[in-house]
């Protein structure tokens, strides 16, 4: 007769993630995984929305720097960008946080 596995602790989830999923889910938090993307995204989330014209002051990086960070950011569903004339508006993808979060938590 097979024992019984006693567990310590509650699971930390009720289905463990299959391979595609741990994959696309590692993409996304290594896009997070920098320090310059999470003061972007801080500073997003702050505000509500951020035009990107403000942000290589607040990060105290460069525009060209800025820009990849935030198309890194949008790629992974993170923020998403509005055009607005001239500028890009950013906003952070509540949906998205809230997907990664209901799989971490």
């Amino acid at each position: 007769m097979a024992d019984t596995i006693q567990l310590c602790c509650t699971p930390i989830s009720t289905k463990p993630l299959d391979n595609a999923d741990a994959t696309a889910l590692a993409d996304v938090l290594k896009a997070l995984a920098d320090p310059t993307r999470l003061q972007l995204v801080s500073l997003i989330a702050a505000s509500g929305e951020a035009c990107t014209c403000d942000l290589p002051a607040a990060v105290g990086k460069s525009q060209p720097t800025v820009s990849h960070h935030l198309k890194q950011l949008v790629e992974a569903g993170i923020l998403t960008r509005e055009q607005r004339g001239k500028w890009a508006w950013f906003q952070i993808n509540t949906n998205r946080l809230k997907q990664i979060c209901s799989i971490l938590c």
